[in-house]
């Protein structure tokens, strides 16, 4: 970087910034946590020779704050697929349940959202489409950070709840539905053909009352690509122009992760394996009457407290998720 011709190829130059920052995000903790361990341990026979309650207590907090980084590192070890490392397309739709499950999907937005906030990444409205009474019908949402695609992938699927309805009267119990999706965001270097002859343009005036995720104007656009019926939208920018540029940035992340899907399936009937990767499988119930439980139906991971994971406290499912998935045989 500090050659004199460093910036004379924008592109090249941009890419080596990618790379030195992705090294950066791996040397900075690694060295941290080594510090901070280190540290521990000088302390460890002070604080037992002093017999200092307190003092043990704050070291013994340190040792479960180091364990938790040292295992966020080898979580992010096994994320070695090629677009583990970019942003990602997180989307929400309701499934049965009528207005139950469109707040259901309200529910599930604060989680990601809070999930992404904690890990320190930025969360950008893309679309929304509200319910017809309350809650969210569908939702999508960008999620930008380092290996955000390959720690959000693990919440692809239907998300189950049950609990006591708000919305009944008789206050009887109910079961409703979401599914997740998440694709990863394709950088522009990646090759992905889309022919404008086999892409559907839609423009239409922005439904909602606004607020973070969405802006009131006539400038939303939906694409549907002909060929596969995918069908992406957005509104969240005033611009036309630039909700286009977002339709087909989700366009080309869904036409990839679609080939994808179609080599796994391919390599699963040469090698003969048995394992359902149907992207509407049911991958988690979260249960808040008559008794509180989350559980996970891959890995069978069980938390009891419920409030936490739905304030996104969802790590422990997701690195549960990518040890099953990354483990061998």
């Amino acid at each position: 970087m500090a050659e004199a011709t460093f910036w004379d190829d924008q592109a090249r130059a941009q890419e080596r910034i990618k790379d030195a920052n992705l090294l950066k995000s791996w040397l900075i903790p690694y060295h941290d946590l080594k510090k901070r361990a280190a540290d521990v341990i000088s302390l460890l026979d002070e604080a037992y020779a002093a017999c200092d309650e307190q003092f043990i207590a704050e070291l013994s907090q340190e040792i479960d704050a180091i364990a938790k980084g040292i295992t966020e590192l080898e979580m992010r070890k096994m994320l070695s697929g090629e677009m583990d490392v970019s942003n990602c397309f997180l989307s929400i739709n309701a499934g049965a349940g009528g207005t139950e499950s469109c707040d259901w999907v309200q529910m599930l937005l604060r989680m990601y959202e809070r999930w992404a906030t904690k890990r320190g990444w930025k969360v950008e409205g893309v679309d929304l489409v509200e319910g017809d009474v309350a809650g969210i019908k569908s939702v999508t949402i960008r999620i930008v950070g380092d290996y955000a695609y390959g720690y959000a992938k693990a919440e692809k699927g239907v998300h189950r709840l049950v609990r006591i309805s708000p919305f009944d009267s008789n206050a009887r119990r109910h079961t409703s539905f979401a599914a997740v999706d998440v694709v990863p965001e394709i950088s522009d270097d990646v090759r992905i053909e889309i022919k404008p002859d086999e892409v559907r343009v839609d423009t239409y005036r922005s439904s909602g009352a606004g607020g973070q995720h969405v802006n009131k104007t006539d400038s939303a656009v939906r694409l549907t690509h002909t060929p596969t019926g995918i069908i992406v939208s957005s509104q969240a920018q005033r611009s036309q122009t630039h909700n286009k540029e977002a339709c087909f940035k989700m366009l080309r992340s869904k036409l990839y992760e679609r080939e994808l899907e179609m080599r796994r399936e391919k390599l699963v009937e040469i090698s003969g394996e048995k394992k359902e990767i149907a992207w509407g499988s049911q991958i988690r119930s979260y249960v808040f009457q008559p008794y509180t439980l989350v559980k996970d139906n891959r890995t069978k991971l069980e938390v009891g407290n419920v409030q936490a994971v739905m304030d996104g406290d969802i790590d422990d499912f997701i690195y549960a998720y990518l040890k099953g998935e990354c483990s061998p045989g």
